[in-house]
C-alpha cells in the first residue's frame, strides 16, 4: 500500500485522520521542512519491527586500533596521501 505524506502542521491539524489511515494499514510520512521526520504505522507493523541495535554496543572496541597515539597515527596515515 502506498505511503501518504503530510507536513508536520498539516499532521497535528489531521491527527484523526492519519490514526484512522493507520488503522486500515496506510503509513503516513510525517515531514518537517520537507524532511521526513516521523512515520505513523499501524501497530501491528510497529511491533513487528525489528528493533535496531544501538551503536552504543561498540563503545570500545576499537580501543588499540590506531596504536598508543591516535592523533600521531591518523596524521602519519594522512600525511602520505599528500
Amino acid at each position: 500500500m502506498a505511503r501518504y505524506r503530510c507536513g508536520a502542521e498539516e499532521a497535528r491539524t489531521r491527527l484523526p485522520d492519519l490514526l484512522e489511515r493507520a488503522h486500515r494499514g496506510v503509513p503516513t510520512v510525517i515531514t518537517k521542512r520537507g524532511k521526513p521526520y516521523a512515520v505513523v504505522v499501524p501497530v501491528a507493523q510497529a511491533q513487528s519491527a525489528q528493533p535496531r541495535l544501538s551503536v552504543l554496543a561498540l563503545k570500545g572496541s576499537g580501543r588499540g586500533m590506531w596504536g598508543p597515539n591516535p592523533s600521531r597515527t591518523i596524521a602519519e596515515l594522512r600525511d602520505e596521501w599528500e
